[in-house]
């Protein structure tokens, strides 16, 4: 195929994992979007083929520019990720409207859309981890995070664009390249160092009767297979809607850290201690994706699991970058 992809968050962390795929199937044709600040976040970008790098700011002067004629489609990446970002009026513009925006301009000049949604909008897992369309509406999400990607969900399902564009509710995604999120990064991510050095790992007790310390479950993603989900839906136009990204397989804490103690040789050594109280009532204690949407939708590609993408990940990257 022929025409300029535009990738949103592209020195980010899907966002840079996905250039990456494009350039390896010939895809140089490529405008990358995101906001690089002061920090060590553009040097994602190192390695990578592109035309050109925009300001996230001017990406509306971009698409309205006769450069933009190009354009096939948008891999929109790019949001604030942080699960405990209180401004809600900055989630909204960034997270909501930047993609409601976006969205708009890719329908109406018949342009293929994918776009990031996310597992946070299921809140507490009350109603399921179904991505139908009928369940959409009865989430509630337990942070802003959530419900700012709820939002978007919820807009393209009211107006009917689901049947044109693509949302890819992604669970937790590790792996290369999220070095520079902070505390947002994975677990793997945060304690390969401490691992590696002291030979321990801090995990956050259980404050719920019903999970043991380490207990707590989450449907971890290597970011590879969530890039390779994305590729799909690139590739296939034909088929929209909302999507969940996972393995439809939770793992604890336990086992992920576990992975990564057999990564580094080493016997697992945890120590736990109490989960802040800020983040208490808004905390996940199970996630796991029904992929059943995603395999009606001819996706047959396996995931990888949590030892299979924890080994790779210690292997391929952070044995040799940290």
């Amino acid at each position: 195929m022929t025409g300029t992809i535009v990738v949103t968050g592209a020195a980010g962390f899907i966002g840079r994992n996905i250039v990456a795929a494009l350039n390896r199937r010939g895809e140089t044709d490529l405008v990358l979007v995101d906001t690089l600040g002061t920090d060590d976040k553009w040097k994602n970008l190192r390695g990578l083929e592109f035309d050109r790098v925009v300001p996230t700011g001017e990406l509306s002067g971009y698409l309205a520019s006769p450069a933009a004629g190009g354009v096939r489609a948008i891999v929109h990446m790019g949001a604030c990720s942080s699960t405990t970002e209180r401004d809600a009026d900055y989630l909204l513009a960034n997270n909501y409207r930047y993609t409601v925006d976006l969205i708009d301009w890719s329908l109406a000049h018949g342009r293929r859309m994918v776009y990031a949604s996310s597992a946070a909008t299921y809140g507490d897992g009350s109603q399921g981890y179904s991505d139908a369309d009928e369940v959409t509406p009865r989430l509630r999400p337990l942070n802003m995070y959530g419900f700012s990607k709820q939002l978007v969900d919820l807009w393209a399902l009211r107006h009917g664009h689901l049947d044109s564009v693509v949302g890819l509710k992604f669970f937790n995604v590790y792996g290369p390249y999220e070095e520079h999120k902070g505390d947002m990064r994975s677990l793997v991510s945060k304690a390969y160092v401490q691992v590696r050095d002291t030979g321990r790992i801090t995990l956050f007790r259980s404050h719920r009767p019903d999970y043991a310390d380490g207990e707590q479950k989450r449907d971890f993603v290597y970011v590879d297979d969530a890039v390779d989900v994305v590729l799909y839906f690139l590739d296939h136009p034909e088929v929209n809607g909302l999507f969940n990204c996972g393995t439809s397989q939770a793992a604890t804490w336990l086992e992920l850290t576990g992975a990564l103690f057999a990564a580094l040789g080493l016997p697992p050594q945890i120590d736990f201690v109490d989960m802040p109280e800020s983040i208490r009532d808004r905390y996940q204690y199970f996630t796991q994706s029904d992929g059943t949407k995603l395999r009606a939708a001819g996706y047959t590609r396996p995931f990888r699991t949590v030892t299979e993408g924890v080994r790779e990940y210690v292997e391929a990257f952070l044995s040799r970058e940290l």
